[in-house]
């Protein structure tokens, strides 16, 4: 009994600190994020708000909590407000099977993979319901897109998933970074560069990520599923897409570049050097590359990342079997 007690009591804990490492990274990936916009567009990006612009996230954040909530007329106010709230809270427990460390995951499960995809798919229920409820065109539309895009960009993830969990026999993350060494060359990617190339694409349409950012489109559906919303429920939907980023990062960075380990010292500083090396790569192609259509967006998964990964995926099964 005192060690199911113990137990809950770090799950506790370790969720409280993942809520103030989200909230804290969303200030983190705001500022980035613009300034970021900036410098590859020769722009200065923000500049006034504290020594360059440093406290401009902060005023950000006190304007959105400080705005006026309100319902639009004939929407379903129900499912209006569950959508911002489905979308935040489930994106934390996928934080619990993360190994940041060698000490550091919240929970040891040996089914943690399947876990942060299970509780993944709350997400798209969440724009789902928010379009839907809105009584908005524009957010219907955007809602409609997001399915759309979630369930085929869906499938090429996790088969790029399963490939690594046929190599390793596991789905247990912190078994898989375990299992490879401190050195690049010891890491998943090397055995797996097209599962992590696709895995990668994948992660950008899964996450609505320009240039896959069709569901919101502001030059074509306003601001999608989240047109009517202001204030704490757009903040809300904005949190969750930050999380929803740094657990793709962090699910790539434990299955292919060797998680907490690295050159010199292992450590919980390996795993997020990576896991903002690839935010960062995720914020550079949002402001270099233009947004695609949506036919193109459907095109490059069901002609292209299907077949190579389910390619990759019968290629790995068969190498395992026969060596």
């Amino acid at each position: 009994m005192n060690g199911i007690a113990t137990e809950l009591i770090r799950i506790v804990v370790g969720l409280v600190a993942v809520a103030a490492f989200v909230g804290l990274n969303g200030l983190v990936l705001v500022y980035a994020e613009r300034k970021g916009a900036g410098h590859f567009q020769r722009r200065p990006g923000p500049f006034e708000v504290g020594p360059h612009g440093v406290i401009q996230p902060i005023a950000d954040a006190l304007k959105l909590i400080g705005k006026q909530l309100f319902t639009p007329d004939n929407a379903d106010p129900i499912l209006f407000w569950m959508a911002p709230l489905l979308s935040f809270f489930p994106v934390l427990l996928m934080f619990v099977p993360l190994p940041f460390g060698p000490v550091l995951t919240v929970w040891e499960v040996d089914l943690g993979i399947l876990l942060i995809l299970a509780f993944a798919g709350f997400n798209v229920l969440a724009l789902l319901l928010a379009g839907w409820a809105s009584n908005n065109k524009y957010g219907l539309l955007g809602a409609g897109r997001a399915l759309a895009q979630s369930v085929a960009y869906e499938i090429p993830l996790l088969l790029c998933v399963l490939a690594i969990a046929f190599q390793t026999g596991t789905l247990n993350l912190s078994t898989i970074v375990g299992q490879q060494g401190s050195w690049p060359w010891q890491w998943n990617i090397v055995t797996q560069p097209l599962a992590f190339i696709i895995y990668l694409v994948s992660a950008l349409g899964e996450t609505n990520r320009a240039p896959f950012d069709l569901p919101e489109a502001e030059s074509e559906l306003t601001a999608g599923f989240h047109t009517e919303y202001s204030g704490m429920g757009f903040g809300m939907f904005f949190l969750a897409e930050y999380a929803n980023m740094i657990v793709v990062c962090g699910v790539c960075t434990a299955l292919f570049l060797g998680g907490w380990k690295g050159p010199g010292v292992d450590g919980f500083w390996w795993y997020l050097v990576k896991v903002y090396a690839l935010l960062g790569a995720m914020i550079w192609f949002r402001w270099t590359y233009p947004r695609i259509r949506f036919d193109q967006l459907l095109n490059i998964n069901w002609k292209w990342l299907l077949p190579l990964a389910t390619l990759n995926l019968l290629g790995t099964a068969f190498l395992m079997k026969v060596f």
